[in-house]
């Protein structure tokens, strides 16, 4: 309800946008990465997620809209309305940069299992039975 109040004045497309700036940052860096790079560890992916969560938010406050227009500051600290294109980049850049620092055991069982994964996704073979749990 605290934010309902505090953004009570703001556009609800600009709301809209913040909600797929977030998504653009976290969410597609991992999918996308998941689907078509050998090299994706969970570690990597967890962190660096982490990482363009922290980075998307903490733009989009010192950004103009909410800093300038919500909170009432004379300037942005960051420039740019929009934080996408930033914290999508320093979110790949961290999934990248961890997963290929990430030495363990769990790493290389990722690693491996990603021909056999990309194949099931792609034709569904190995996915006809149950499976046990």
């Amino acid at each position: 309800m605290s934010l309902g109040l505090a953004f009570e004045e703001q556009n609800v497309a600009f709301m809209v946008v913040l909600a797929f700036s977030v998504a653009a940052s976290v969410n597609f860096p991992i999918l996308f990465l998941s689907m078509y790079w050998r090299g994706l560890t969970t570690r990597g992916a967890v962190v660096g997620g982490t990482i363009g969560l922290v980075t998307t938010v903490t733009i989009m406050i010192l950004g103009p809209t909410i800093w300038v227009d919500t909170l009432g500051n004379e300037v942005a600290i960051f420039p740019y309305k929009y934080p996408a294109l930033f914290s999508m980049t320093t979110c790949i850049f961290s999934i990248v940069v961890l997963s290929l620092l990430d030495k363990s055991p769990a790493a290389a069982r990722s690693r491996d299992a990603f021909d056999e994964q990309i194949v099931r996704a792609h034709t569904g073979v190995g996915a006809e039975g149950a499976s046990s749990h």
